[in-house]
């Protein structure tokens, strides 16, 4: 047997373990699926190692979990794996699954590995340059431009035509299109070897008459070349931003239908005609497969929105609404802001190079992770961690698979917060020795002993990644205050406590299986889709009911596709959003509104106030719209848990063993414990080290751990009201 396997087989075994903690939690036998109908939904989140599988029963309020290698060759291979692995642990057929949630990387993967199809683009006659030119931004500031080296654009410009046509802003036809000349372009351009064909015309958005027909001529010349035409994947002013989101949209387009429409094929081969798969979006929300194939642009953050959505709903079902989530693994870490029960999302997506209008939820990432590595400057002398990474192979010292560079892992062991005496659930051996040998060459030279120079890196990798939450909280208005921090991913659990108390955001939320957390958010979000429309004028120029008129037609367009996905009208919620700014101004703000409270002097209200928040003051000037959204959602997917047996205050039945935990410069007497053996109720004092399936939790010296009735973890300052209560 390999060591991959024999580490699977390991992984397998914990994973059983923590199946039985959760059927233990939902306060009855494990009894099977068997014959549960409809009613079951399952999430799917493929990772670059391991496929997360989270099956929900919502009859019974049962939660099945499975985990199963990744096949980066073709990742449906590893989700049809998962889908075998979790139906033979539930009891079920694969026919009892009635939906199909799948969050991908396949879109982003294709960017960040230039993978993508040869691009063809059609644009208006002297509008040939858009991406060469792009915005004449060069990063890096004044002296960017010596060291940066730009990117060839996704459509090239060998493959690009310009279309003799041309609409005015109010979309009247200046110039007819001459479909003699682009036929002939067409004929000749599509037979040299693009792959996807992108339509892209000056104004289009205001008519895209233009458009539809050349989009007819290149069908009727070449059926199988998929086109994209900007007026329907973003029908908004600014004609790079809607150009380059359009070419990307077919850049990545032909790999993920295929991938789309194979998985789809396979999944109604073994599960029936009437499973229904959906693709988790960028902004959180999900689409139908159709919309997924037709526009794959909107899924280039999928990834790291099952993170965030995964978190709002364990959160939710704890009472808590404003929540900062943080999401640590080896390399890196995401963090994301959730106000009121909604994760805070952008206009844009950004992959790599590559930028688009696209909305996404706002996740910013550090290189800070596990792996980090610690170092000291021969010049400066002073402690740095990252964003150099160990990866997974060598890995950290600790892990005995040749490493010798320091890292935040090994600082994590050297400490005592990661125990190298208690196998974690039993996966691999950690060596404190080699993880102090490690240390020791940054030590050194410092002139600390091993522990104060590991807990020196723990610190400075702290405050790298409080510096992540204050880009998505303080710079964004918001005070972490007022916000628990939820801590998920393989290493999440270690650092949350420390993380909330530097924020001081409380309480420190560690959720039941933080690896799988992403497989929850794909099974528990809501489908989602939306229409809009540029429309530029001053406010003192419309009124409310001309407006409203708008957004109501936009509301049909969107709620449209959701009926046709069997989502009845009267579960559907619409939020309207106001593009605004003031007269004169670039920059624009988006601003959220329910039909019902919709007014534009409350649009202008709630403009003045986030501009104030967001910029610290408000101009007493004059305020223009510049567009108009509707975000058309399905009903929210209710998951109540079945009723779990409560524990005491007592935690000691969960105790595995004594442990020592280095913490503010001195060694502290704690515990280890097992979290499949605890209940509700239950209060561990801190330091104490609780260890499950795929993460390990500390909870520092003056801090106390509650098991609430969900399982989460919640870790209170000791003297915190809600820790004595």
């Amino acid at each position: 047997m390999s060591v991959t396997d024999d580490l699977i087989r390991k992984y397998e075994e914990r994973l059983a373990a923590f199946e039985e903690r959760l059927r233990r939690m939902e306060g009855g036998s494990p009894a099977p699926l068997r014959n549960a109908g409809t009613g079951l939904r399952l999430g799917v989140d493929v990772g670059g190692t391991f496929t997360d599988l989270l099956l929900l029963d919502e009859r019974n309020g049962r939660t099945y979990t499975a985990k199963v290698p990744s096949t980066p060759a073709d990742s449906s291979i590893g989700v049809l794996n998962g889908i075998e692995k979790i139906c033979r642990t539930a009891g079920i057929a694969p026919t009892d699954i009635t939906e199909v949630m799948h969050g991908t990387t396949v879109a982003t993967n294709t960017v960040l590995t230039s993978s993508g199809a040869l691009v063809g683009l059609v644009t208006t006659k002297g509008y040939r340059d858009t991406l060469q030119i792009a915005r004449s931004f060069v990063p890096g500031g004044l002296g960017g431009w010596v060291i940066w080296n730009k990117s060839d654009p996704l459509a090239p410009l060998e493959y690009t035509i310009e279309a003799d046509e041309r609409m005015d802003a109010k979309g009247e036809i200046l110039v007819p299109l001459d479909e003699k000349a682009i036929r002939k372009d067409l004929e000749k351009l599509l037979k040299s070897g693009i792959e996807a064909l992108t339509i892209a015309l000056f104004n289009a958005y205001t008519n895209d008459a233009h458009e539809a027909r050349i989009a007819e001529i290149a069908q009727e010349i070449a059926p199988n070349i998929p086109v994209s035409t900007s007026a329907s994947v973003m029908p908004e002013m600014y004609e790079y931003e809607r150009t380059e989101t359009t070419v990307v949209n077919s850049y990545v387009r032909p790999v993920v239908s295929k991938y789309v429409d194979n998985l789809q094929g396979e999944l109604k081969r073994r599960m029936g005609s009437d499973v229904m798969l959906q693709i988790l979006r960028s902004d959180g929300g999900l689409s139908s497969a159709q919309a997924a194939m037709d526009q794959p642009v909107n899924l280039l953050m999928s990834g790291p929105a099952g993170g965030v959505s995964g978190a709002l709903w364990i959160a939710k079902q704890s009472g808590f609404q404003n929540l900062l989530t943080f999401d640590m693994g080896g390399t890196s870490t995401d963090v994301a802001l959730i106000e009121g029960g909604v994760a805070r999302t952008r206009r844009e997506t950004r992959v790599a190079d590559v930028t688009v209008r696209a909305p996404s939820i706002d996740v910013r990432t550090v290189g800070a992770g596990g792996g980090s590595i610690a170092y000291v400057p021969e010049l400066t002398k002073a402690l740095r961690v990252g964003p150099q990474s160990a990866g997974a192979d060598p890995g950290p010292a600790a892990y005995e698979k040749g490493g010798e560079a320091p890292t935040v892992t090994d600082a994590n062991v050297v400490l005592g917060y990661l125990p190298s005496d208690a196998k974690l659930g039993g996966d691999m051996d950690i060596s404190r020795d080699l993880a102090a040998k490690a240390v020791a060459t940054i030590a050194e030279p410092l002139g600390l002993s091993i522990e104060d120079a590991a807990e020196g890196v723990i610190r400075i990798v702290n405050e790298n990644m409080v510096g992540a939450l204050r880009l998505v909280s303080v710079e964004q208005g918001y005070d972490p205050r007022d916000f628990a921090l939820i801590g998920f991913g393989g290493a999440g659990p270690l650092h949350a406590n420390a993380l909330a108390k530097l924020v001081n955001s409380w309480p420190a939320i560690v959720p039941p299986g933080p690896g799988v957390l992403c497989a929850y958010g794909d099974a528990t979000t809501r489908l989602r889709n939306e229409a809009s429309q540029t429309y530029v004028t001053r406010v003192a120029e419309t009124s409310d009911s001309e407006i409203k008129k708008m957004l109501e037609d936009l509301h049909a367009q969107a709620a449209r596709d959701l009926t046709a996905e069997g989502v009845a009208e009267h579960e559907q919620d619409v939020l309207y959003q106001i593009d605004i700014r003031y007269h004169g101004q670039g920059m624009k703000l988006t601003i959220d509104s329910t039909p019902e409270a919709f007014s534009i002097s409350a649009v202008t209200a709630r403009f003045d106030a986030e501009h104030e928040q967001l910029f610290t003051f408000a101009l007493d000037a004059e305020h223009e719209i510049v567009g108009l959204r509707a975000v058309v959602q399905g009903a929210e997917k209710q998951f109540i848990n079945a009723e779990t047996k409560r524990g005491g205050p007592d935690a000691s039945a969960a105790r595995i063993q004594p442990t020592r935990l280095y913490a503010d410069g001195a060694w502290r007497e704690g515990y280890i414990y097992d979290r499949a053996k605890l209940a509700p109720g239950n209060r561990i004092e801190g330091p104490a080290i609780v260890t499950e399936m795929d993460s390990t939790s500390v909870i520092l010296p003056d801090h106390v751990g509650v098991i609430d009735d969900v399982g989460n973890i919640l870790i209170w300052p000791a003297d915190h009201p809600e820790a004595r209560s």
